[in-house]
């Protein structure tokens, strides 16, 4: 279950959802919440988005771009 974005937990593998110029979707990749904002979990290289919902990363769920798999915003 999605959950917003605010409430994520710091130093956790999470699976986040954006929203860009293509739609909502889940990035592929863990990512982790930091003091200094988001980084990709499995680099630890720091990434400049602004998700607007997370949930536990699961490495055996593969996110994928079904536009059905992420929440539907308001």
């Amino acid at each position: 279950m999605w959950k917003p974005i605010l409430s994520a937990p710091f130093e956790c593998d999470l699976e986040l959802a954006v929203l860009d110029e293509d739609g909502e979707h889940a990035l592929v990749f863990p990512c982790m919440r930091t003091r200094n904002g988001w980084k990709n979990a499995t680099t630890g290289a720091y990434i400049d988005i602004h998700p607007t919902h997370w949930r536990d990363w699961d490495a055996q769920r593969a996110p994928t771009d079904d536009r059905n798999s992420v929440p539907q915003l308001p």
